[in-house]
């Protein structure tokens, strides 16, 4: 998006303001897919948790993309953007058997990711197929808090514990349908990657009536200039060579499957917000904004580093700012970062705002949560009006 439509939409629906380019939304999904193209059935899943906005879901739909679901409020925004039950999967984390039952008896594909559910889940519903989500034990992911697929790991039924698997499905007679892993986010390595899918495809092996390896993602996307970001069209090379090749040892087609989320979408997010105050301290220059870790948490969570740039002063000598948000407490998004001059007024623009950003955001201090917009050819669709003071006080009640 250029600079003047990103000014024109803060002049015209006010900040702190979220926009999505759907070119880059496409253009990313298209990517993958070419990546992919010598693949006869390939399914990707868009992880509704990066950006639930069910504008957003209904433009993956007309894509054709499926959805990976976490919680059953998930699997209810995506039936009521347009999916079918048999296109989303619901792969949550600890929840109850009751909640995973809810889901199954509406059509959805369940990924189990412990042994206790799913003995209790096989036993009372042997006729519903299972997809299991494994646990390779391999360290991925550019923060501990995104790296899901070591041994300490919460997430998934360890791979040493197949065995038992195997066994819980011989007793009670269920159908396991998908093998399903995820290491974590920001992968760097493909050969981390390729490494795990071995183990996705030794596991595989042991179940006979398979119609899907579901491989995650976590593939990196670059957040600064010269940044690292995963080579998907060499890991699209290797991974479909492997897995034709696993294809003919398994002896029927599968369908091999992706769940993205921040490689569709994060590109394509600008965080928009005004600067409310410059502050000169004996060593420092504060440029404090209209927004704060409650519309963008990610700086302060996991230590993400978002590009931010001057829209109202593009051409702007370079100074070094820390900016810090209205929040009352320490709410930094970035220290001593080198950006063109600001002035109180100045519209800065959060690059990488698509993934993971509003979909964390809060009424932390009683703010309210910023609006959102989808740029669509060429246009501004408003897709999420600005909170206000009544949506503080629903469902709360007076003594």
């Amino acid at each position: 998006m250029k600079t003047s439509d990103l000014l024109y939409l803060a002049d015209n629906f006010a900040t702190p303001l979220y926009v999505y380019d759907a070119n880059k939304i496409q253009f990313q999904y298209n990517k993958l897919k070419n990546a992919f193209s010598k693949i006869e059935y390939l399914r990707i899943n868009y992880a509704v948790k990066a950006l639930s906005n069910i504008a957003v879901l209904q433009f993956f739909k007309k894509m054709g993309a499926n959805i990976d679901t976490v919680s059953i409020q998930e699997v209810l925004l995506g039936l009521h953007a347009g999916f079918e039950p048999h296109e989303i999967i619901f792969t949550p984390n600890g929840v109850s058997l009751e909640e995973i039952e809810e889901v199954a008896l509406m059509g959805v594909q369940i990924n189990i990711d412990n042994l206790s559910i799913l003995e209790q889940f096989g036993t009372k519903h042997p006729s519903i197929p299972v997809c299991i989500r494994i646990n390779p034990h391999v360290m991925a992911g550019g923060n501990q808090n995104i790296s899901v697929g070591h041994i300490d790991s919460k997430f998934g039924i360890s791979i040493y514990q197949i065995p038992h698997v195997l066994r819980i499905v011989e007793n009670t007679k269920m159908t396991i349908n998908g093998i399903h892993m995820h290491t974590g986010s920001d992968i760097l390595d493909i050969e981390v990657f390729l490494y795990a899918s071995e183990i996705l495809f030794e596991s595989a092996k042991q179940f006979k009536n398979l119609e899907f390896l579901d491989f995650g993602s976590g593939f990196k996307v670059p957040y600064k200039k010269g940044d690292i970001e995963t080579n998907i069209e060499e890991l699209g090379k290797k991974l479909t060579k492997r897995f034709l090749q696993f294809e003919k040892e398994y002896g029927k087609s599968l369908t091999l499957a992706f769940e993205p989320g921040k490689f569709l979408v994060s590109e394509a997010g600008f965080f928009l917000a005004k600067v409310n105050v410059v502050k000169q301290t004996t060593s420092t220059v504060f440029a404090g904004i209209d927004s704060g870790f409650n519309h963008l948490i990610r700086p302060m969570f996991y230590g993400a580093e978002h590009q931010i740039e001057n829209l109202s002063n593009p051409k702007g000598k370079e100074r070094f700012y820390t900016v810090v948000g209205y929040i009352c407490e320490t709410d930094t998004f970035a220290n001593n970062r080198k950006i063109n001059e600001i002035k109180e007024g100045d519209i800065l623009c959060f690059k990488n705002a698509g993934a993971y950003c509003f979909s964390m955001s809060s009424n932390y201090n009683s703010r309210y949560k910023p609006a959102e917009v989808l740029w669509l050819d060429e246009k501004p669709l408003l897709i999420r009006t600005r909170e206000n003071f009544d949506d503080l006080l629903k469902n709360q009640i007076m003594l």
